[in-house]
Formats: structure tokens, C-alpha cells, sequence
């Protein structure tokens, strides 16, 4: 059950019509362009697809939509996060009876209860199915209990499907003892990086990559993925220098950011939705000169 290997995972965005609504044609699009440019795996929706701002039913969806798009081709991931318990396990039931490969979660979010409580919670999600169950990071700094390793060791206690932690706080302290002391529990207990910063996990010992650029540049996302799993870490480290620069600009336009960035590559998916704020024409243009003017971008692919 814990032996499932999210390896080159994507997150792709969730498109939007002008009113908000999504739109499903383009979800589609979306989903074939990763499927055709190195995706091992997909996970969605996660804080990239903007999971937070979608409705229960939507999230239910979304994960229907996307399984059902994927056809088998390669593991869909479901995303399960809530703040409330109970809305998460049925979420995390839901997402079995659909198909998902794997479930994933992080800690309740806008608020900060006591670590016996994000045990208990990520617990009664966990074992709501019988999936492979992966434990993220909180999806914004500050927001929400950290994942401590004490709370990831008394769920591997709890939770016999718990396959591994999702980490995207690049905190070097607890990426060590998580994969170290976590196998010493449970051999095979996985770290898998949460960002595009692949080296420092790779390092380490991890395995697996969630890959929010690869929306933007799959190729690169790729070259530097096939340098950390082949322990390359000096080849490495010039795509983990690109993405660093790519992830800087996208990450400065917050949640617009990154399907700006999309839009500059020819692939429209709309603006966030609010409270998330759109970029403004002249915003938009001075980051589409910043991205034409990233020369290792000219290797990726342009459009759909």
C-alpha cells in the first residue's frame, strides 16, 4: 500500500472563464499538455489550482474530471486538504471511489490547533481509505501548524498507509529527520519535494518531485528532476539556477503569477479567482519581457 512512487509529479492550474467558472474545456487542454510533456504523475487541485477558492462540489469535481481525463494514463494524486475534518475524509472517500491513486493533505489551515489535533486530523484522514496517504506541507508560510517531526512519527504510528511527507518549507532540519527517522519506523517512508527547489531533498535522500513550474517550462522541470533522481546533483545545478530564477519572478506576482507566466508561453487559463488579485495590463507585459527574456525558456514548448 505504501509502496507507491509519486516519482515527476505535475500540479497543474485550474482555468477560469471571465465569470470565475471553470472552465472544463480548457481543464482538458491542460491536462493533455502535461500528459504529453513528462508528467509521471498528476496531483490536483492543489494550492496552485487554487483549491482553497473552489467549493466543495468543485473539488469533487475537479478530482472527477481529471481522473476521468486521464484515462489510466498515468496516477492521479488527490488533493484533499480542508480545514474540517470531516469535509476532508469525505473528500479523501470520495476521491477513492473515483479512481485516485494516492491522497494527500495538509494541516487545517487559517488556524493553528495544538499538534495532538493535526495528529488526530491528518490521522481520521488517512484512514479514511485505503490509499496511499502523503502529508504536505501548509500551503502558505505561517498559515496554519507546521508539520513537525513528531507529528509526521505519531502518524506513521497511526496511519499504516502513511507513504510519505510532501514538503515544501525547504526546512533542512526536518526534511533530515523526517526521511531518516521516518524509515527507521517505516522502511521505504518517502520525501518528496513540494517545490521546484529539487536539490536539497534529492540530497538527502528524497524521492519524487511535485513540479508547479513544469506548467511553465516541463523540459527544464524534467532535466532537473532526471539529474536529482540520477544523483547528478552537479549537473543539476544549473536547471535548479533556471528554475530558481523562474520561480522568483512567478512567485512576485503571487497566484497570478504562474498563469501569467502560462500566458506568456501561449497557454491562456484565465486570472485567479478573488480575493486572488489579476495582474494589470503593464504588469502583465513587464513579466512577459521577463520571460522572454529567460533564453533557457526558448527549448519549451510554446502554446498547447
Amino acid at each position: 500500500m505504501t509502496n507507491f512512487k509519486p516519482g515527476f509529479v505535475h500540479t497543474p492550474v485550474t482555468p477560469f472563464k471571465r465569470d470565475h467558472s471553470i472552465d472544463y474545456d480548457q481543464y482538458a487542454k491542460v491536462i493533455d499538455f502535461h500528459l504529453r510533456n513528462g508528467a509521471e504523475a498528476l496531483a490536483l487541485p492543489m494550492p496552485q489550482g487554487e483549491d482553497m477558492s473552489l467549493t466543495d462540489p468543485e473539488l469533487r469535481k475537479v478530482i472527477e474530471f481529471g481522473i476521468n481525463e486521464v484515462k489510466g494514463r498515468v496516477p492521479v494524486i488527490a488533493h484533499v486538504s480542508d480545514a474540517g475534518t470531516a469535509i476532508a475524509v469525505e473528500r479523501a472517500r470520495h476521491a477513492e471511489q473515483m479512481g485516485a491513486a494516492a491522497i494527500a493533505s495538509h494541516p487545517p489551515y487559517f488556524w493553528h490547533p495544538k499538534p495532538a489535533m493535526v495528529v488526530e486530523h491528518l490521522a481520521q484522514i488517512g484512514t479514511a481509505t485505503k490509499l496511499p496517504f502523503f502529508v504536505c506541507s501548509p500551503p502558505v508560510e505561517d498559515v496554519g501548524t507546521p508539520l513537525t517531526t513528531e507529528i509526521v512519527l505519531q502518524l506513521i504510528d497511526r496511519a499504516g498507509n502513511l507513504a510519505g511527507v510532501i514538503d515544501a518549507s525547504m526546512d533542512w532540519v526536518f526534511m533530515v529527520e523526517a526521511v531518516s527517522l521516518g524509515r527507521g519506523k517505516r522502511p521505504g517512508f518517502q520525501l518528496v519535494t513540494g517545490t521546484d527547489y529539487m536539490v536539497s531533498a534529492g540530497v538527502i535522500g528524497g524521492s519524487g518531485a511535485f513540479s508547479p513550474l513544469a506548467s511553465v517550462a516541463p523540459k527544464l522541470a524534467r532535466k532537473l528532476y532526471d539529474a536529482c533522481a540520477g544523483q547528478q546533483f552537479v549537473a543539476a545545478r544549473k536547471p535548479q539556477e533556471d528554475m530558481a530564477s523562474l520561480h522568483h519572478l512567478v512567485k512576485g506576482a503571487g497566484l497570478a503569477g504562474l498563469k501569467a507566466a502560462m500566458r506568456a508561453m501561449g497557454r491562456e487559463c484565465g486570472v485567479p479567482r478573488p480575493p486572488a488579485r489579476a495582474l494589470g495590463e503593464v504588469e502583465y507585459g513587464r513579466l512577459m519581457e521577463h520571460v522572454n527574456a529567460m533564453t533557457f525558456l526558448a527549448a519549451e514548448p510554446r502554446g498547447w
